[in-house]
């Protein structure tokens, strides 16, 4: 079983180093490439305004924020959710480069980039020389963007772990296809219930077997184990 975390931030700017914060962090958990249904997700007072041309990209405005914890009220939440899985996003380093400066406002230590797994990466080993946005993998691979009005966290996050899916290759059909999560396996206790159901041929069947046995010489089926 692998455990991974897809994660995705909004930041009020692209760099923390001029003073731009979180203010949304979102994170699922999916096993074997699969969503298991657990999810962190939680709004950031980044304890300074959010730029007009942030709040464009992603929606929020200061109002949205306001009364939201800081995220040294968040930070040991977020680090027990994430464990130590491989983290996954879409362009890494800029999520990375923002918790980690956030981290270490807080005095916590950084996400190491060996647990680092960047979509973007694997989209342009994949797809070299085309767009590999989020929102043209999603085109590309058939998946429902209608809800991508601005880019929320935790709905970046199911889409990106649909995305991550298929740059995998993609859910195989007729593997661990039994449940109602289309995709997700039975429990073994639910395949350990299930009754065996003998195969009996009918007696003609087994009439004309017998026939056909008696012009072979020696058959291995007439020998007695």
């Amino acid at each position: 079983m692998t455990r991974e975390v897809v994660l995705d931030t909004e930041t009020t700017g692209t760099d923390p180093k001029e003073g731009h914060r979180v203010l949304e962090v979102a994170a699922i958990e999916v096993v074997n490439m699969l969503p298991t249904g657990r999810h962190y997700r939680t709004l950031i007072d980044p304890e300074r305004d959010i730029p007009s041309d942030s709040s464009r990209i992603h929606g929020f405005t200061s109002a949205d924020v306001e009364g939201a914890p800081r995220f040294a009220d968040v930070a040991q939440a977020l680090l027990d959710f994430i464990g130590d899985a491989p983290i996954v996003a879409h362009n890494a380093p800029f999520d990375f480069m923002h918790l980690n400066a956030e981290l270490s406002r807080v005095g916590m230590a950084p996400l190491p980039e060996s647990r680092m797994v960047d979509t973007l990466v694997l989209a342009k080993r994949r797809f070299p020389g085309m767009p590999n946005s989020l929102d043209a993998l999603c085109r590309r691979f058939e998946i429902d963007l209608s809800e991508r009005t601005t880019h929320n966290a935790l709905l970046d996050v199911r889409l990106l772990a649909k995305v991550y899916l298929e740059l995998n290759g993609g859910r195989q059909q007729g593997l661990g296809l039994g449940g109602a999560g289309g995709g997700i396996p039975l429990p073994t206790e639910a395949r350990r219930a299930r009754n065996a159901r003998p195969i009996e041929p009918p007696a003609e069947r087994l009439a004309a077997h017998a026939e056909f046995l008696t012009k072979l010489k020696d058959p291995l089926w007439s020998r007695e184990g």
